[in-house]
C-alpha cells in the first residue's frame, strides 16, 4: 500500500523550478503552497510522512495523527516542531 505523503510548504520548498517526482514514487503525495494554522490537522489526518518548513506541528495536533509515522523539516531549524513530543512518539 503507498506511503501517504503530505508537504504543508510546497511554494516554499519549490516555487515551480524543481521536480516532486522522487517523493511522488514513494507514495500518495499531497502537496499544499501554504498551510494555514487552521488546516494544518485537516490536511494531516491522514499523513504517514509530512514534511515542513514553516507550517508548525505543535503536541496538539501531533496528538491526533494517529497514521504518523515521519516529519521532515525543510529548513535549518526545527523549533516548528514539538521535539520532545515527536521523539517521544518515535517520529523523528
Amino acid at each position: 500500500m503507498p506511503m501517504n505523503i503530505g508537504v504543508l510548504d510546497g511554494y516554499t520548498l519549490n516555487p515551480g523550478d524543481l521536480s516532486w517526482e522522487g517523493l511522488e514514487s514513494l507514495g500518495c503525495l499531497t502537496i499544499h503552497d501554504r498551510t494555514p494554522v487552521d488546516q494544518i490537522l485537516e490536511r494531516c489526518m491522514d499523513a504517514e510522512a509530512i514534511l515542513t518548513n514553516k507550517t508548525p506541528l505543535r503536541r496538539e495536533v501531533l496528538d491526533q495523527l494517529p497514521a504518523l509515522k515521519y516529519i521532515g523539516v525543510l529548513a535549518t531549524g526545527y523549533d516548528i516542531v514539538d521535539v520532545k513530543m515527536a521523539l517521544s512518539a518515535k517520529l523523528l
